[in-house]
């Protein structure tokens, strides 16, 4: 199994989405990337401590290559909003890869040149060596699977996981 640690807004939307897709094993909603130990969700909203809201996904790399889960991210979300996702604003929900090594790091900058043909705006995505990843609280893992009822679960994350589904329906989980 391989990792992958992603931002793209907010977690719960990216943990919908990569949740669905074949070779996928699990998702951990999570911070990395910033400078407290140890944050809470409300540390990390206040945009104080440096951390990005990620979601980290453990993969079966003879299933799905890490470059095809990097299709699925560019795909899943606007990477050329600085620091905001729709209206979910603020730098915790900036566009990012974490690249636990080498192969990873030179795939993502490589996915990012080509990705950038698919926008009029320039990729704002950082880059950047996985850190210390933080594991989210209980209550956010699985977020969506059980509260789909929730306002923002129906009218933001449902609509980026159809709209995942119809594009990838070749890859989604029977």
């Amino acid at each position: 199994m391989e990792k992958a640690t992603l931002g793209a807004g907010c977690f719960w939307c990216v943990e919908a989405v990569f949740q669905r897709l074949q070779g996928v094993e699990s998702v951990i909603s999570g911070y990395t990337a910033g400078h407290t130990i140890n944050p809470t969700y409300k540390q990390v909203c206040s945009g104080e401590t440096g951390h990005a809201e990620v979601a980290q996904v453990t993969f079966d790399p003879a299933v799905i290559s890490f470059a095809e889960i990097l299709d699925v991210f560019w795909a899943a979300h606007d990477p050329t909003t600085l620091n905001r996702q729709g209206e979910d604003v603020g730098t915790q929900y900036r566009s990012g890869i974490y690249y636990a090594d080498s192969t990873q790091k030179e795939i993502a900058e490589n996915s990012k040149k080509e990705a950038q043909a698919d926008f009029k705006s320039p990729i704002v995505t950082e880059i950047l060596p996985l850190g210390e990843f933080y594991p989210a609280e209980d209550y956010h893992q699985n977020y969506f699977n059980e509260n789909p009822g929730n306002p923002y679960c129906a009218f933001v994350v449902g609509p980026k996981v159809e709209k995942f589904k119809k594009k990838f329906k070749d890859r989604l989980k029977n």
